[in-house]
């Protein structure tokens, strides 16, 4: 990373577990209701891949005005996995903004709440928006959607089910659901974007053409499937680059939560 790797921030608590917490930045000087990133690292969902990776993308969304909550949650190789790691995110993105307002950390503005994530970030962000479409069964379901303005997936895994059978994380993606698509059909359906739908608010999908760990045609084929779902095609560009705000991706991912924020879906 090419920018600072932290800015002042408050670890605050959105459950009892360790795991269960977020690191709350606030722009200086703000003042009156601000909008809200929820941040999701990637990672593989893996236990050795934590918050700490993406800080310097949370100082830098921090420094264009917006409060920031980098998100942690259990993942694979630790106390996470099917179910833990769906309802831990299911709790952060549904408890966040109260929790925020109700500490005085800041002044959450509902109307302008934008979930951002990437890789394994990106999935979870856009399965939070979806959680209205699971079996009333499946973790972290909802009644009705998620009120957010947006959801941006950076160099996302919006195909899960592909994933599994395509990336050498296929492993990974079969102890993140506790067996493969053949093994717990119902899970995948449960988890994966493909399988759900879109969600009914804004979705900007940002992804680099030469991303090699994520591959960018299932961004295509996801964007292509469903109406108002926009792609921010980057050529030349890799799977880490849209975390760097040092890289020649920042401009376009900023534009992309501002994107989200301000605009309802078609």
């Amino acid at each position: 990373m090419t920018a600072p790797a932290s800015a002042p921030w408050t670890l605050l608590a959105y459950g009892s577990e360790p795991d269960q917490v977020a690191e709350i930045t606030v722009p200086p000087d703000a003042e009156g209701p601000l909008p809200l990133v929820l941040l999701l690292h990637g990672g593989v969902w893996r236990e050795p891949y934590d918050r700490v990776h993406i800080r310097p993308l949370a100082a830098a969304l921090a420094a264009t005005g917006v409060v920031v909550a980098n998100v942690e949650y259990r993942r694979v190789g630790g106390a996470g996995g099917w179910p833990a790691t769906f309802v831990d995110v299911a709790m952060a993105t549904d408890t966040l903004p109260d929790l925020i307002d109700q500490t005085g950390l800041a002044r959450v503005d509902r109307s302008a709440i934008v979930l951002v994530g990437h890789s394994a970030g990106g999935h979870l962000a856009l399965w939070s928006t979806l959680r209205h479409l699971t079996a009333p069964d499946a973790p972290g379901h909802r009644t009705t959607p998620l009120a957010v303005a947006g959801v941006v997936p950076l160099a996302g895994v919006v195909a899960l089910t592909s994933f599994h059978g395509t990336s050498p994380d296929a492993d990974t993606v079969a102890r993140l659901m506790s067996g493969d698509p053949v093994a717990v059909p119902d899970r995948y359906l449960a988890a994966d974007p493909t399988l759900l739908g879109a969600p009914e608010c804004r979705v900007v999908l940002v992804h680099g053409s030469e991303d090699e760990a994520v591959p960018v045609q299932t961004a295509r084929d996801y964007a292509a499937a469903h109406d108002g779902v926009a792609l921010v095609e980057l050529a030349g560009t890799g799977h880490f680059e849209v975390i760097d705000p040092g890289s020649t991706a920042w401009p376009a991912v900023k534009a992309a939560v501002r994107e989200a924020m301000a605009r309802p879906r078609p």
